[in-house]
């Protein structure tokens, strides 16, 4: 039963752990290539950000939205 619990821990530390030890130890070479993925990451959340606020920006425009108050009594 050890030996189980021994192959899970080979498994995570020297196989799927692997990509995070190389970006760490290229991370002292170049910082910049070691984060492109969080590169990646805010410029496909950018583009996202900027595409939503464009298709607001036009049901904002056309007045498709219900703005009536209707919430509650009290405001």
């Amino acid at each position: 039963m050890k030996d189980f619990f021994y192959a899970i821990q080979d498994l995570f530390v020297n196989i799927l752990f692997a990509p995070y030890d190389a970006l760490r130890a290229l991370e002292l070479e170049n910082w910049w290539a070691a984060n492109f993925m969080t590169w990646i990451f805010a410029i496909i959340g950018l583009v996202a950000f900027t595409y939503w606020m464009i298709q607001l920006k036009a049901f904002d425009a056309n007045n498709e939205e219900d703005k009536s108050i209707s919430s509650h009594s009290y405001l």
